[in-house]
Parts: C-alpha cells; structure tokens; sequence
C-alpha cells in the first residue's frame, strides 16, 4: 500500500464490541486490517455484480450419483462449456452422494448462466456459486 490515509469513525460500543470479537476469531492482527477486508468485499460484490464482470468462481454441487444418466448430463455440460469451465474436483461423500466443485471463469453472466444449468439438473439436491473478481480491487 503506497497511500495510508487514517480516518475516524463513529462507531456505537456495542457493535464496536461484536466487531472486536469477531476480529479475534477471525484472527486479524488489528481492526484496520479487518476494516480493509470489509471494504475490498463490498467493492467485490459490486463488481461482479456487473454482467460483463470478468470473474472467477467457485460451484459445489452435491447430487446423488445413483440417479439415471447425471452423470453423462454433468460430463456433458462440462464439455460444452470448456472454455469457463477451468477445473473440476470430484469426492464420493458416501455410497450414494458425490461432491463436484466446479472452477468456472468467465465474464458473470456466462459463468452464472452456466452454474444455473447445472444445478437445475435432475438429481442435483444442492448447488451454490461462489464470484469473485478476476484481479486486484
């Protein structure tokens, strides 16, 4: 950080002090550093809220491998968006459930277009995306 600029703020002791535990369990060295982090989230989500945003994120889906052809349907999928689809990590929960968490990139509206197919697929029982920005705030 090139420019440091100290500012004052107002804060109510109350909330002052649930931040300040917060903090801790999150293991920040300071407040500022902790304040940072919120600021660099809040101009995140902005970000990629924009369609055309380049982003990158992350879709864990949890589905029943058991159900007819979801498997070839999600290899399918996969293949026809190879140019997003960057990396792909499978894990076997139990005898019936597998994890797939899915490595998209893209600019927003393809990669969250690309996300709802998947998880609108028959047999999926959970999908949830996870964005964030290609490069630094």
């Amino acid at each position: 950080m090139s420019d440091l600029a100290r500012v004052g703020v107002a804060i109510d002791g109350d909330l002052l002090e649930k931040f300040d535990r917060q903090i801790d369990r999150r293991g920040y060295a300071n407040r500022s550093e902790a304040v940072r982090d919120l600021i660099r989230d809040s101009l995140i989500r902005e970000n990629v809220a924009a369609p055309e945003a380049e982003v990158v994120g992350t879709l864990t889906l949890v589905y029943d491998h058991h159900v007819r052809q979801l498997a070839d349907r999600l290899n399918e999928f996969q293949h026809e968006h190879h140019h997003e689809i960057i990396s792909t990590l499978h894990i076997h929960l139990d005898h019936h459930n597998c994890l797939e968490v899915i490595v998209l990139r893209g600019q927003c509206a393809n990669v969250q277009r690309i996300a709802d197919g998947l998880i609108s697929l028959k047999g999926i029982r959970h999908g949830q995306l996870a964005l964030t920005a290609c490069g630094a705030v």
